[in-house]
């Protein structure tokens, strides 16, 4: 009894170290973005605000000023990018995974696609540069969705095989004995079957696109195609001195993939744990 209550204590004490930890950075930012520009460099630090200052998020959100427009262009950009980026990804990963996982393909292909994100990216960016740059796509959001879905695609077919295989080959089986075909067996019996799987492989796949910096800052360079990622960095370099102007922009980025979780993080843990079972 005296050893399970200690056990249930430390689990606790464990989970609000753990919690502090993780949290303590966004509370600081959130903080700083509603501090006033004195209080962040004053000396000793002022840990909380003697007034909130709600201002910058005003000016961020309104595209008429410099900073508004800035962070909402560049809001626009991510938003198209990343979503373009995922959807491309699954819409072929989902049919390549029901290959891998059903129709025999050579798992040594599923790995040489996997070989590609294990590079580091600087290997890939002059090629692709000149290859852009040819056909006019330099600083456009279509050639970030593309290097997005290549970079996604990999990972996306890996984890939806692995939930792939999670399924019950007997009920596609059945189907086919019933004389379906392929795309409707995949359509009608396996992925209602596979929707956590789906979702959870959407959300992972947006939060990787969302928060890719290198690509990004290489091949955009105005406000027609920046990202979040590069915007705040921009905001960072010198441009802007108030730092609660970063912190705002900081915390206001962070609100879509918090959405996103929210929204999926009921399929988030069925949906990995399907794939762990086999692998």
């Amino acid at each position: 009894m005296k050893n399970t209550t200690l056990q249930t204590f430390g689990l606790i004490a464990l989970s609000v170290l753990l919690a502090a930890f993780t949290l303590a950075p966004l509370v600081w930012l959130v903080i700083m973005s509603v501090s006033s520009a004195s209080e962040l460099t004053a000396k000793p630090l002022i840990w909380w605000p003697s007034e909130i200052d709600l201002s910058r998020y005003g000016d961020l959100l309104n595209i008429q000023s410099g900073s508004g427009e800035r962070f909402l262009m560049a809001l626009r950009n991510s938003l198209m990018t990343a979503l373009t980026a995922t959807l491309l990804a699954l819409i072929v990963a989902v049919p390549a995974a029901f290959a891998f996982s059903r129709r025999g393909a050579s798992l040594l292909l599923l790995f040489g696609f996997l070989a590609t994100i294990m590079m580091p990216p600087i290997t890939y960016v002059l090629p692709l540069y000149d290859i852009f740059g040819s056909v006019g796509l330099l600083n456009s959001s279509t050639a970030l969705a593309i290097v997005y879905c290549a970079m996604l695609l990999p990972f996306a077919t890996w984890l939806m095989k692995s939930n792939f295989d999670a399924i019950p080959a007997e009920l596609d089986q059945a189907s086919m004995v019933e004389g379906a075909s392929t795309f409707y067996t995949l359509r009608r019996v396996v992925l209602p079957l596979a929707l956590p799987a789906i979702a959870a492989t959407f959300m992972l796949s947006f939060l990787a696109a969302w928060d890719e910096f290198f690509y990004a800052l290489i091949f955009t360079s105005d406000l027609t195609a920046k990202t979040l990622p590069v915007a705040i960095a921009d905001f960072t370099a010198g441009r802007v001195t108030d730092y609660g102007v970063i912190a705002a922009v900081g915390v206001l980025a962070s609100l879509p993939p918090a959405i996103v979780a929210m929204c999926f993080q009921r399929f988030i843990v069925s949906g990995l744990a399907a794939g762990s079972v086999k692998g």
